[in-house]
């Protein structure tokens, strides 16, 4: 394997590492108030809802912002990258989650532009500071994974993966299951990270935004269950 090679994997596997020190453990983004309200309560029902959460949330959303902002950062248009991240953040009608979003784009910042400086990532840092972008994670990610010219469907799967491996953290903690259980239920997601990244790639415009209603209804109710162990 030749040196390029190595740089994209490496990049890629920090880029997407689940324990990268950014707060996202401390996020349950609505699984908390579904596994209080005994919607998920075993291994079945915890899997299908990260496989529904993969299909129809991630897709439509932060998944597909990821895919813009990495065209948008690969033809170093700033003005897009900022219109992207204003749509990302109207899209994020809790706010517990639009918080969290936006803490965890900051830190990914904090953690990757120690490894190297670009100067469209510093031009959209400046945006952040007087307030014209609100630095969500998805936006975060495409750009560094565009900048570190890792390919967009290893990023995508990357985003997918990482995003899947901590809902499913999540779960064990929660319902709770057994640590075997949960490896399980990634094993057979495979296959549909997979098929969605390459789904994400000839995404709709039009379907991006895609609305999930019963989830912003859950990220809101979390705000005020009776004890909580996540921040959303």
């Amino acid at each position: 394997m030749n040196n390029l090679n190595l740089n994209f994997l490496s990049g890629l596997l920090h880029l997407s590492d689940p324990t990268l020190p950014i707060g996202g453990y401390s996020h349950s983004n609505g699984l908390e108030t579904f596994v209080q309200q005994r919607i998920v309560h075993d291994r079945q029902t915890a899997k299908e809802f990260v496989e529904n959460m993969l299909k129809y949330n991630l897709k439509y959303n932060d998944g597909a912002f990821v895919k813009m902002s990495y065209e948008a950062t690969q033809n170093g248009d700033l003005e897009l990258l900022l219109n992207l991240d204003n749509e990302c953040n109207s899209l994020k009608c809790p706010k517990e989650i639009r918080q969290a979003s936006q803490k965890l784009g900051l830190r990914l910042i904090k953690i990757f532009k120690r490894r190297e400086s670009f100067s469209l990532m510093e031009d959209y840092e400046k945006a952040i500071q007087n307030q014209k972008a609100n630095s969500h994670y998805c936006i975060v990610f495409g750009m560094y994974a565009a900048l570190m010219k890792i390919p967009l469907q290893e990023a995508l799967l990357g985003f997918y993966y990482t995003s899947v491996t901590g809902m499913i953290t999540n779960a064990v903690k929660l319902v709770p299951l057994g640590q075997l259980d949960g490896q399980d239920i990634l094993f057979s997601l495979y296959p549909i990270m997979e098929k969605v990244a390459l789904e994400t790639i000839e995404i709709d415009r039009d379907l991006v935004g895609l609305c999930n209603t019963a989830f912003d209804i859950k990220c809101m109710q979390h705000e005020r269950l009776y004890s909580r162990l996540y921040m959303s």
